[in-house]
């Protein structure tokens, strides 16, 4: 089953205690920059716009030119030249993070990523290391419109030397970034830019429901549910930018249905890694993204999972992506383009009635 449209603003629910306290995305990536940055003399910073006063569009890198003038640098506006430069530096020795300002503008660096960057820690007879972060912020439902708002990452799966990562609400992304700068390998990593406005979540507690745990490591996976419960009606599998509104669905599926849902979050979304998660997916399980659909990284995570749960599946996995659509820049129009609360509850109630 695919279902393609959505509508609906998520509601989470009550916020966990202490939640208020919890420091928005925007302000913890900050932090977990500025911390890279100082413990490691070898990262740079590359992007548009992004030395103070300005910061970058979203403030994701304001006060870092201010502290490591040297290391922090704003390039010309050539998508291409900033990720051939960062895949330069990753080359020669350094280490490089580099910020896309919308992420739908990665395709104009799609050459140096494709060819350059992922082929060059193998083409040189020699395994090379290129410790690369591509930072993409991503996704909509901020009204930015058909060319600031898409949902890329299908266009980047199977990739080889490339792996894909989106930053979650549940993955502390200062030990994610220096994971992946670790790793020796080009990373693109995609920020869901909803996120940079909202609280992460800490302690294993996500709201007066819902608990959490991580398994995995830094990019291992989020497993959200019912604290005590193990068996569940159905398991939701969704990058961390859905987060919010996964939730939401849970939480109306329990309350009005009487349907059980436990999340899974991955911080990695390729290669998959399903080893950790594998005993916790029971009952339905339905994989929801954002992209449209058609060769699709929720369609990759469906074929991995079938030759492991065949003997375990009642049912055919279920596809949740957005509609076969531009994405509008009204808000009404919009909603009714991506995905939405109201778009996973009612996949759940389809498969499950």
């Amino acid at each position: 089953m695919t279902v393609r449209t959505g509508e609906g603003a998520p509601n989470p629910g009550t916020p966990a205690t202490g939640a208020a306290r919890t420091p928005r995305m925007a302000d913890h990536l900050n932090a977990a920059l500025h911390s890279l940055l100082e413990s490691d003399p070898r990262v740079f910073v590359l992007g548009e716009d992004i030395r103070d006063p300005y910061g970058g569009a979203f403030k994701i890198t304001k006060g870092l030119s201010t502290r490591f003038s040297d290391r922090v640098l704003s390039t010309p506006l050539s998508e291409g030249t900033l990720v051939g430069a960062g895949a330069g530096l990753a080359l020669a020795g350094e280490k490089a993070i580099v910020e896309i300002m919308f992420s739908d503008f990665v395709t104009l660096a799609f050459d140096q990523i494709v060819n350059f960057a992922a082929k060059s820690t193998t083409m040189y007879g020699r395994p090379v290391p290129v410790p690369l972060i591509v930072r993409c912020p991503t996704g909509g439902r901020r009204g930015y419109g058909p060319t600031h708002s898409q949902s890329l990452q299908k266009h980047f799966v199977g990739v080889p030397g490339l792996s894909l990562h989106e930053l979650s609400p549940f993955h502390h992304a200062g030990e994610l970034l220096t994971h992946l700068l670790s790793l020796g390998e080009p990373c693109v990593l995609f920020e869901d830019k909803v996120l940079y406005t909202e609280r992460i979540f800490r302690d294993g507690v996500v709201d007066d429901l819902f608990g959490f745990d991580l398994v995995g490591g830094p990019s291992g996976w989020a497993r959200v549910g019912v604290p005590g419960e193990t068996r569940y009606d159905c398991t939701l599998i969704a990058p961390g930018g859905l987060t919010r509104r996964a939730l939401a669905a849970m939480r109306t599926l329990l309350v009005e249905d009487d349907l059980l849902c436990r999340l899974l979050v991955p911080a990695r979304l390729y290669p998959l890694d399903l080893a950790p998660i594998l005993g916790d997916v029971t009952g339905h399980v339905c994989v929801v993204e954002d992209g449209t659909a058609g060769g699709t990284w929720g369609s990759e995570v469906a074929q991995a999972l079938y030759p492991l749960l065949w003997s375990r599946l009642a049912r055919p996995i279920g596809l949740v992506s957005a509609a076969d659509s531009v994405i509008p820049t009204a808000a009404h129009l919009e909603s009714g383009v991506l995905v939405g609360e109201d778009t996973i509850r009612l996949a759940v109630r389809e498969a499950l009635s």
